[in-house]
């Protein structure tokens, strides 16, 4: 009963449309000596090329007998265009990110250290601003004390 069945193969696309891709009809014959026992076979099919990236779904087979029916648990094909390159932006972003932190950082030590020179002149030479401000500011009350002294 069971010796004579039938193998078919489709696929089902992403609007859900199912197409039939193979079938084939089977007859095993079973040795003797191992009647009323289980056996498994296996039975590849090989779908080769993928015509276009419209192939991409879901690909399925069954067996049928004369009243039971099997299916598989279907495997799913993503088909792409050739050349396709997958593409990831992490490592750009990080370089870039990483590059743009640095500028900045030397550029705000470079501005921080030219406005420490102007603002602090050496000590070997005369502070003419301080000179300034003492001799405009009456004799009475001292100098405030500078910052950044």
């Amino acid at each position: 009963k069971y010796t004579k069945f039938s193998i078919r193969y489709y696929w089902i696309n992403p609007l859900h449309q199912k197409t039939s891709i193979y079938s084939r009809l089977e007859n095993v014959a079973i040795p003797s000596g191992k009647e009323n026992k289980t056996a498994v076979l296996s039975y590849d099919y090989r779908i080769m090329p993928l015509e276009n990236t419209s192939s991409t779904g879901t690909y399925y087979c069954d067996v049928k007998w004369n009243d039971i029916q099997k299916m598989g648990k279907g495997v799913f094909v993503l088909a792409r265009d050739t050349g396709y390159i997958n593409t990831s932006y992490g490592w750009e972003i990080l370089v870039t990110l990483t590059v743009l932190l640095a500028v900045l950082s030397i550029t705000a030590t470079a501005l921080l250290l030219w406005k420490r020179k102007v603002l602090c002149p050496r000590r070997n030479q005369p502070n003419i601003l301080r000179q300034k401000v003492e001799t405009q500011l009456p004799s009475a009350s001292p100098p405030p004390p500078s910052v950044y002294d």
